[in-house]
C-alpha cells in the first residue's frame, strides 16, 4: 500500500535520480543539465521549509515526488502557488501521481490558498522528447489552460512552447478573504 509522507533529508537522493531521468532524457524539465546532489539536497530543504513536498512510497520505495513552491516570492502572490510534481518513469499511469496531487491540494488548502499552477512544457508538433501527457494529466485533476509562450525554450536542440495551467481551490467570498 502505498504511503505519501513529507521528504526527508535522506530521501534526496532517490528524488535526485528520479529528477535526473527527466533532465538527461526529456523535455520535461527545461534544465540542460543535472544540478548536483548538493545543489540538490538545498534547494529541496529551501522548498519543503515554507510548503509542502511530499513522496510516495511504495514497497519501500520512492516512486516520485510533488511540492509546492512560490509562484513568485512577493507577498500580493502569497495565496498562490506554483505545482510541480515527478513520478518514477517506470512507474508512471499507476495512480502514484494522482494521489501525489491530491494529498497536495489537500494541505495546500489547508494552508489557506486559492490557486495553484502549474508551467509544463509543451511540444511543437511531434517530438521523441516530449509528449502532452503532462497537460492531460493537469487537465484530468482539474487545471485549465490559461497561458502559452511560444517557443521560449530550447533544449535537445528543439523549440518548446510552454503553457501555464491554474486550478482554483477555491474562490474568496470577497476581497478581503485576500487580506
Amino acid at each position: 500500500m502505498p504511503c505519501i509522507r513529507r521528504v526527508k533529508e535522506e530521501d534526496c537522493k532517490r528524488i535526485h535520480e528520479i529528477y535526473s531521468y527527466y533532465v538527461l532524457n526529456t523535455a520535461i524539465s527545461f534544465d540542460l543539465s543535472v544540478p548536483d546532489e548538493k545543489e540538490f539536497k538545498e534547494k529541496t530543504a529551501h522548498i519543503s521549509a515554507k510548503h509542502p513536498y511530499l513522496v510516495i512510497e511504495d514497497e519501500g520505495e520512492i516512486r516520485g515526488y510533488a511540492y509546492a513552491d512560490f509562484l513568485k516570492e512577493r507577498d500580493a502572490y502569497a495565496h498562490s502557488c506554483e505545482v510541480s510534481i515527478y513520478v518514477d518513469k517506470d512507474y508512471r499511469k499507476k495512480g502514484y501521481g494522482r494521489a501525489l496531487y491530491e494529498a497536495l491540494e489537500k494541505e495546500l488548502t489547508e494552508k489557506g490558498l486559492y490557486n495553484l499552477y502549474a508551467c509544463i512544457g509543451d511540444p511543437i508538433g511531434e517530438d521523441e522528447y516530449l509528449n502532452n501527457d503532462s497537460e492531460k494529466f493537469h487537465s484530468r485533476m482539474g487545471y485549465k489552460k490559461v497561458g502559452v509562450f511560444s517557443k521560449c525554450g530550447k533544449k535537445f536542440n528543439h523549440f518548446y512552447n510552454v503553457i501555464w495551467m491554474e486550478k482554483n481551490l477555491k474562490e474568496p467570498s470577497d476581497l478581503n478573504d485576500y487580506s
